[in-house]
Order: structure tokens, then sequence, then C-alpha cells
């Protein structure tokens, strides 16, 4: 009898363990947080301003049972190939014209849920100090991928520095320069690495996450896109996920959270102009 006894109690004590581990398991895994349980919320994003932005939505998540755990890169390809492969929940990095072009290069089908900021491009001084001083045939370096470099050229295009061919929007690069009274070089660069390219060029244009990166102002720059450009509306930085996971109700809080009072108090007093958040 006292063996019975004691397989039924080892037995329960083994279906409660199971349960518990199940239970444990389906927390970590998605689903919004509930009944006191915390939920993690994987996030990938560029060391600044997004995983900086990141970190006060964090603390906004955290009085709703969230975890934001922040994924930092380098890069503007892996965060996107890790949302897509599940190893992220949501990205936060990019604008929508760099999405929708990886998507079309990398056969990805990621999309977004909402702009957060806008982060002016700048023309920064490498070894000439004004644009006006630029001489014939003076080299600028600007960022290679499709959608940022047409970004950059429009932008010097602003300046009056070239003139891009009217129908070559925003996949234009140097070999849509219709007019270059200066005869001025270009110099494709990856985006990240523009900042320790100034040295060797005469000016690059630099995207604004990069620049803060790199110790830049907004205020050093020797020309920015307007608050109310075009730029402004089409290159705001936007959060990514996997299609079909938009009614998940963590990405949903995670959303909101960017989308705070809070955060938008932040980056106003944060970034000096640099970074703006989106309307």
């Amino acid at each position: 009898m006292k063996k019975i006894i004691a397989f039924l109690l080892t037995a329960i004590l083994s279906v409660s363990l199971l349960a518990g581990c199940q239970q444990e398991g389906n927390t970590a895994s998605g689903g919004a947080a509930a009944g006191g349980e915390t939920k993690v919320i994987t996030v990938g994003a560029s060391p600044a301003p997004h995983a900086e932005i990141l970190k006060i939505a964090g603390e906004v998540l955290k009085d709703q049972g969230y975890e934001l755990k922040i994924m930092e890169f380098s890069d503007y390809v892996q965060p996107n190939l890790a949302l897509q492969d599940g190893n992220l929940d949501a990205n936060y990095f990019q604008h929508k014209p760099y999405l929708d072009d990886f998507n079309v290069e990398n056969q990805t089908d990621l999309v977004s849920i909402g702009a957060i900021h806008y982060e002016p491009f700048g023309v920064y001084a490498g070894k000439t100090a004004s644009l006006a001083d630029l001489a014939d045939g003076a080299t600028i370096a600007v960022p290679n991928d499709t959608t940022n470099e047409a970004r950059a050229l429009l932008l010097l295009q602003d300046q009056g520095l070239i003139k891009v061919k009217d129908d070559a929007g925003l996949a234009a690069t140097p070999k849509d320069i219709a007019e270059n009274p200066k005869n001025l070089k270009f110099k494709e660069i990856e985006a990240a690495q523009l900042v320790r390219a100034l040295p060797d060029v005469d000016v690059a244009v630099i995207n604004g996450n990069y620049a803060i990166d790199g110790g830049l102002k907004v205020s050093d720059a020797l020309a920015v896109e307007a608050s109310d450009s075009v730029a402004a509306a089409t290159y705001a930085n936007v959060v990514a996920i996997r299609k079909g996971d938009e009614n998940r109700e963590d990405l949903k809080a995670l959303l909101a959270a960017l989308k705070s009072d809070k955060v938008r108090q932040y980056i106003n007093d944060t970034y000096e102009g640099a970074v703006l958040p989106a309307e």
C-alpha cells in the first residue's frame, strides 16, 4: 500500500512540474503579457538613435508586463535577415523605401506597422570646409544602397550642386545625374563607413543615425534636409515585422510605447534636431 501511495505522489508531482514548464515556455514564446507573467519582445536596432529610443520604450513596456530585449546591429542587412528568419520579433532601424527595396532584392516579406521618427540627412565637411568652396572635380561620398544614395543626390540637388534626371526618383544613382557643372566625383560607400571616410573626401552625405554614432551634430552639417520636405514624410524610420504578425498584442504594445509621450519627449530633449518624432 505504501508503495502505491508513493507512486501516486510521484506521478502527481511530475505532472505538476511538467505543467509548470509548459506554462513558462508559453510565456517566453509569444502572446500577450497576462496574470503578472513577463513576455519578452526581441527587437533588432541600430545603436543610435534606435537602441537608445527603445530603452525608453522599454520603461513604458515594463509597466505593462513586457520585457524589451534589444539586439544591436551595425549594418542595414542583418537585422532584416534576422527578422525574416524568426530570430527577432521586430526591428527598428530603417525607413519604408529601404524596407520595400530590401524585400524586392532579398525575397523577404517584411512590413511596417508604423513610423516613429525622422532623421534629416546632412552634408558634412571632410577636406573642404563649405559647399561654396568645393573645387572642380571634388569628391563627395554618398551611401551605396539604392534608396539612401538617391536621397543623398536629391539633397545635393537642393543645394544647386547637381541636377538629377526627373524620372530617376528614389532609384537615382550618379549615372542619373543630368547636370554636374563642377564635375563632382562620387564615391559610393557603405552607409556605416561614411563618417570614417570624411578625411579622405571633400564632403560626405551621411545618414542621421550614423552621423550621431560618429559624434557629428546636425548643427555641424553644411546642409540638412528641410523638416517640411518630402523626405521628412518619405524617410521616416519604421518598426518592421514579419507579414502576418500585425495583430500580435505584444507588437501593438511595442508600437504604442514608441509613440508614447515619454518617448517623444526623450527624442526632442536628447537629439537637438538630429532626430525628430514622426507626425
